[in-house]
């Protein structure tokens, strides 16, 4: 019955997300107030729908429904409640649906709090939260559905469920009080970027390129940075004490990919100030803000693709090949806007010396880019 109506709650949010996604793009497109407050409220309605199915993922893990596949997989009888919570981000399957959950947090409180603000930009704004969210239920429901149950073939041909005894128990790597908070903390600071993601694409399709969604993003992008800060140095202490994970840091293809959206979101941080007093750097704070973003999504492509070797990765999985192309449709989309409002995005000011403020500025950031890069 709980599988069930877990099954039913994921495909009622991919409705409603659906619905709002195109009453976004349709609002936006001809600036219809009605539809861009009935995509507004189906964030919310999504919002509450994917913190239902969470809500009932972690109720059947708590109650050992084995019978689910990912219940079976992160869980088992002896498993004490404080590690069974954190199997709904344990997993794979779970942590994708722990991800939507994340980023729908992110997507209401940003809804609300804009809701008389940017009314122009709000609709891309919108477009940008729900279509991110949809990539991810599509892939919770046709690809890693955590609600999947483990089936046999019965000789009338048919298959039923069934119930294993016990269940295969959480990874006793992941057996450790950091597992409650790391993983959490780490999706806030990573996740959070789509906000001002979304604010850079909506200023692009409006060509508000002003400094209006710079002021507008900095406390996301503030907020984002101190939680992935506060998830890496958690990481990295919980590294030191684990055996065989290279202590505090180890440069492993997955702690990378998270220190890389550190560094550019740190460059975007210093640079935006240039913008805001000068009108300078403009391309360069779009491109900057849309790799943070990309960036946080490739970390997701490694720790699921298996062509890199981690202790942090999951099993190789096709699903990261999802990620890739979703992350080369953003680059070709964002590279033409960029390109077409080139116009738009011409600096007021120049560099005046070498020796200047604004050069100190851009050579930190140069920095934070190379280290990236490298």
């Amino acid at each position: 019955m709980m599988v069930n109506f877990g099954n039913l709650t994921l495909l009622m949010a991919f409705i409603v997300c659906s619905y709002g996604l195109v009453t976004s793009i349709l609002g936006g497109w001809k600036y219809r107030p009605g539809l861009i407050e009935s995509a507004r409220r189906s964030v919310l309605a999504t919002y509450a729908l994917v913190s239902i199915a969470c809500a009932v993922l972690i109720a059947l893990i708590i109650n050992n429904q084995f019978n689910v596949q990912y219940v079976y997989s992160v869980s088992n009888i002896d498993l004490p409640l404080f590690y069974k919570i954190t199997g709904l981000w344990a997993g794979h399957d779970g942590s994708l649906l722990f991800w939507s959950w994340v980023l729908l947090t992110y997507a209401s409180a940003a809804v609300i709090l804009t809701r008389k603000k940017f009314q122009v930009m709000q609709p891309w704004i919108i477009m940008v939260l729900l279509g991110t969210t949809h990539f991810f239920l599509v892939l919770n429901i046709f690809v890693a559905n955590p609600f999947g149950e483990w089936m046999q073939h019965l000789p009338d041909g048919t298959y039923a469920s069934f119930m294993p005894m016990d269940g295969r128990g959480l990874n006793p790597l992941l057996q450790h009080p950091a597992m409650v908070i790391h993983p959490p903390v780490l999706y806030f600071g990573l996740i959070g970027f789509v906000v001002p993601f979304a604010f850079a694409f909506a200023a692009l399709m409006t060509r508000q390129l002003g400094i209006d969604w710079i002021k507008a993003t900095r406390r996301w992008t503030l907020t984002s940075w101190f939680f992935l800060s506060c998830g890496i140095m958690l990481g990295g202490k919980w590294a030191y004490v684990e055996l065989g994970w290279g202590g505090y840091w180890a440069w492993d293809p997955v702690e990378n990919a998270s220190l890389m959206p550190w560094l550019t979101g740190t460059a975007f941080l210093h640079s935006v100030m240039i913008q805001e007093r000068k009108g300078m750097l403009k391309v360069w704070n779009i491109v900057l803000i849309v790799a943070t973003y990309l960036l946080s999504i490739l970390g997701t492509f490694l720790t699921r693709s298996g062509v890199v070797s981690s202790v942090h990765s999951f099993a190789a999985s096709s699903i990261g090949w999802y990620f890739l192309t979703f992350i080369g449709i953003a680059v070709i989309a964002l590279t033409y806007l960029i390109i077409i409002r080139l116009p738009y995005l011409r600096s007021e000011h120049e560099l005046d010396s070498v020796v200047s403020r604004e050069s100190a500025f851009l050579f930190n950031n140069l920095l934070f880019v190379l280290a990236c890069l490298s």
